[in-house]
């Protein structure tokens, strides 16, 4: 009992270093940028915030920023939940090189990612002039909003297959085989069963996602050269000041950015709580 005691206080000072990290480079700097946001020419206040909304120009890039998150996301989760489903039912040599490939391709991004969308589905891409003399393809533009989410969806694919694949292990065989005897469908397995379970995991997977859309920027920096409308890159614009030079309205922009994640982490939990009572 004496060696309990102890035990805890070795453990609370293994997490000194990781909290000194976390406080250093996580809570510091956002600290910073939330002091910056209400500090305008005029002393404290909302100004930068006034007009960040007041701006028809930012508040396009908050509602692309949101739209290209949300659609990639979405299909993101749902491209691979079928495909992590899919690697249960395939050999496990293929399952491994499967997972190994998109653990290496939940790393390709940023320039090398937009480089090769361009050679692929740009406007003289590979891709893109074969399915054009195929007659399959008329008006397509990478450099476009629908474009953005073709490439957000791609880099999104891999890591929700790494997130997803594990949670499949909460699913057993049996509920298949006994939702069957009972004259359940495959759909009312999965309606009923199946998605209930992986629910928590779907929508955790969700956020993440979606937070991994909302902070990109190297992608769509070298894709479209910075002239597309999205918070990461109005941010960039305004502390680069390549042509003004305003970091206060830049922090502004970026507590709205994390004010959306947080928005929907809330919602995230709110859910979750509604799903575990409702199980109850």
């Amino acid at each position: 009992m004496s060696n309990r005691p102890r035990g805890r206080w070795l453990a609370a000072l293994w997490l000194l270093p990781f909290a000194a990290f976390f406080l250093v480079f996580q809570l510091a700097p956002l600290a910073w940028v939330a002091l910056n946001s209400v500090q305008g020419a005029d002393g404290w206040g909302l100004a930068n915030f006034a007009k960040a909304f007041n701006s028809k120009f930012y508040r396009q890039a908050m509602q692309f920023s949101l739209e290209i998150s949300l659609w990639s996301s979405l299909f993101g989760l749902i491209i691979a939940l079928v495909g992590s489903y899919s690697l249960r039912q395939v050999d496990s040599r293929l399952r491994n090189f499967v997972t190994a490939f998109a653990n290496m391709t939940s790393n390709f991004a940023g320039v090398p990612l937009a480089f090769a969308f361009i050679i692929l589905l740009g406007f003289n891409g590979a891709i893109t002039l074969l399915l054009k003399q195929s007659g399959l393809l008329t008006d397509f533009n990478l450099y476009s909003k629908v474009g953005l989410i073709v490439v957000y969806t791609y880099f999104q694919i891999p890591l929700g297959v790494l997130l997803l694949y594990p949670a499949f292990d909460a699913l057993r065989e049996d509920w298949r085989d006994a939702a069957s005897l009972l004259g359940a469908s495959p759909w009312q397995y999965w309606r009923l069963v199946a998605l209930p379970v992986l629910m928590p995991a779907l929508l955790g997977t969700f956020v993440i996602l979606l937070a991994n859309a909302l902070g990109a920027y190297a992608t769509v920096y070298a894709l479209t050269t910075g002239n597309f409308n999205v918070l990461p890159i109005r941010i960039a614009a305004m502390v680069a000041g390549d042509i003004s030079l305003d970091p206060n309205l830049a922090s502004a922009l970026a507590m709205i950015l994390v004010a959306m994640m947080a928005l929907v982490t809330v919602v995230h939990q709110w859910i979750l709580r509604r799903s575990y009572h409702g199980r109850r």
